[in-house]
C-alpha cells in the first residue's frame, strides 16, 4: 500500500485551474443509510439510498481578472452548476491518480478576513449530479 502525501493537488473549477491557489480541497460523497429493519429482525438492516456530496476547499484569494475572486463569483452569479474535477496529484489521471468529476452549486460567495492574515476564500458548495471517479488518461 503507498501512502500519499497530498503536496500537490489538482483542482479545476468550471474549466479553470486553481491548483495553484487551493491550499484545501475535500470532496466528500455519502448515501443516505434507510431503515429496512422488519419485524423477526434482531439487528438493524439498513439499504443505501440517495447519494449526495459536498465540495470544501480553501483557496488564497486573488483578484486579477481570470484567477480565484472574479472565477467564484462568476459561477455563483450565474446561479447554475458548475463542473469540478479533483485529482491526489496534480499529473496525468491514471489508475493510481484518478481524478473525481461532479457538478455543484456555487450557492455562496465571501471575501475579507481579520486583519494582518492572508486574503482566502472557503467554499463549500453542494454536489449536483453523479459523480463519476476517472482513471482513463
Amino acid at each position: 500500500m503507498a501512502i500519499l502525501a497530498l503536496l500537490n493537488e489538482y483542482f479545476l473549477f468550471n474549466s479553470v485551474n486553481l491548483s495553484d491557489h487551493t491550499t484545501s480541497c475535500v470532496l466528500t460523497a455519502n448515501a443516505d443509510a434507510l431503515d429496512s429493519t422488519a419485524m423477526g429482525d434482531s439487528w438493524r438492516e439498513n439499504t443505501g439510498g440517495l447519494k449526495a456530496g459536498t465540495l470544501a476547499a480553501t483557496l488564497h484569494d486573488d483578484f486579477a481578472g481570470g484567477s480565484v475572486d472574479a472565477t467564484i463569483w462568476a459561477a455563483f452569479d450565474a446561479n447554475v452548476a458548475v463542473a469540478v474535477a479533483v485529482r491526489p496529484v496534480n499529473t496525468t489521471i491514471a489508475a493510481t491518480n484518478p481524478e473525481y468529476q461532479v457538478n455543484v452549486l456555487p450557492n455562496q460567495w465571501q471575501m475579507g478576513g481579520q486583519v494582518g492574515t492572508l486574503a482566502q476564500k472557503q467554499l463549500s458548495y453542494p454536489t449536483t449530479g453523479a459523480m463519476v471517479r476517472d482513471t482513463t488518461p
